[in-house]
């Protein structure tokens, strides 16, 4: 008589790098012949994989983790808000086990405890690229955990530690895995992408029989050389990043860079700890688009921290006109329990906050405008995501996943997603584009 493998449920919260720590838990799971099912009340245990960066993050996890207990009742807690077990225990003590993140070990002896393994992990069939959360012509690909920073607002190296870079040739396995599994764009993430290697002292390392110092640049151009997309996030503008411009010039990776600059005041970058001076910020923008004129920049931008006068905010605004940037996100300032900030004197009132988010999003809605404008009349290479009766979602190159805008195309086109097709631009608005493919 065969035996029904053990059911498990699967709740993931937060950013990409938790996504990824998700789907290591998972491809543990179904490689030790646990059953992954979409539903409560199929499930004989229930994993809630938690996000703790902000409030309203901490409260969806609680939240997730109560509807769970409500739905279920047998729930592990791991991720970020798993470091804050006693603010857990508080409201939920019937949770089965926490752990904090990138505890895979810990989350499986856990799961063990409560419903063992039904076989030998040797004798189970996965897929090399492990079991995913993305479509599959698309994955996140994570170089590293942790950060060295200790900017005032967050709490991230309490959380996840200090930097602790991926050998190289580990990363470039896992890349090359993924694009032969069908994966189309690889989308590089950590905490701080652009430090990648520095907690080695850069050693070398060997990929296919080549000695590669263990830097971002060397692992760009690894990767540039599979037959996919590669998008980077979460690179700080350090003078490392100029060697990063001729790649995209080239092709080898997307002309696409996803910056966190946080503010453009001077006195306020020193309050949050942020390690870039506005100057050299503009200066390093102009040479890059200067060496590759399609780059797209994306980042975000925090107002109303504490102590931002008015004077403060004006200058970000200057800032944000001279910068131009492609792609920009950005949030009033929430308390993060146990962040430096927190103490700060001279709080922002929050109807001032949200004045200065609205008046700071219009001034970048009228930028993103113009500059997707200008792209009318060009001809692209995109890749679709979604198709349905009404229209087919595709992105650009300057396009990431979840964040960015679309390049829409009417609906009668034959393609799928992880197509790639050349189209021409046909219309814009302040998020996305109108195409037709190019026949």
């Amino acid at each position: 008589m065969t035996m029904t493998p053990p059911a498990i449920g699967f709740v993931s919260l937060g950013c990409p790098k938790n996504l990824v720590d998700s789907e290591r838990i998972l491809t543990q799971l179904r490689a030790e012949g646990y059953r992954l099912v979409p539903s409560y009340e199929e499930a004989a245990l229930v994993i809630v994989n938690t996000c703790g960066f902000i409030d309203a993050a901490v409260e969806e996890s609680l939240g997730a983790i109560g509807e769970a207990l409500d739905a279920n009742g047998a729930v592990i807690v791991t991720g970020c808000l798993g470091a804050r077990e006693e603010e857990i225990r508080a409201r939920y003590p019937q949770v089965l086990g926490i752990t904090g993140p990138h505890a895979y070990e810990e989350v499986m002896a856990l799961v063990h405890r409560r419903l063992p393994p039904p076989h030998d992990p040797w004798s189970s069939l996965i897929p090399p690229q492990g079991v995913k959360l993305t479509p599959r012509h698309y994955a996140y690909l994570k170089i590293s955990e942790g950060c060295n920073h200790r900017c005032t607002f967050c709490i991230i190296p309490s959380l996840r530690g200090d930097l602790m870079s991926r050998p190289l040739s580990e990363v470039a396995a896992e890349a090359e895995r993924l694009v032969a599994s069908g994966v189309r764009e690889l989308l590089v993430v950590s905490q701080d992408t652009s430090a990648y290697g520095l907690d080695l002292k850069y050693r070398p390392d060997f990929w296919q029989g080549r000695p590669l110092e263990t830097r971002i640049e060397s692992l760009a151009r690894v990767l540039g050389e599979l037959p996919a997309w590669v998008r980077l996030h979460y690179v700080y503008p350090y003078p490392q990043v100029d060697r990063l411009i001729p790649l995209m010039a080239e092709g080898k990776i997307l002309p696409y860079l996803d910056m966190p600059l946080q503010h453009g005041s001077q006195s306020i970058l020193k309050a949050m700890g942020r390690p870039a001076a506005t100057e050299k910020v503009l200066d390093r923008i102009a040479q890059w688009r200067k060496a590759c004129p399609e780059l797209v920049l994306r980042s975000t931008f925090i107002v109303g921290f504490p102590g931002e006068t008015e004077a403060d905010f004006e200058i970000l605004l200057e800032f944000l006109r001279e910068a131009r940037l492609d792609r920009v996100g950005a949030f009033a300032y929430s308390p993060v329990a146990g962040a430096a900030a927190n103490e700060f004197p001279n709080a922002v009132p929050e109807e001032v906050k949200q004045e200065r988010l609205v008046r700071f999003m219009k001034v970048q809605a009228a930028i993103s405008a113009e500059k997707l404008a200008q792209k009318v009349g060009s001809r692209m290479i995109v890749l679709v995501d979604e198709v349905n009766d009404e229209a087919i979602l595709a992105r650009g190159p300057g396009d990431a996943p979840e964040i960015d805008g679309h390049v829409i195309l009417p609906p009668e086109w034959e393609l799928e997603p992880g197509d790639f097709v050349e189209v021409e631009i046909t219309g814009a608005d302040e998020h996305d584009l109108r195409a037709v493919p190019v026949t």
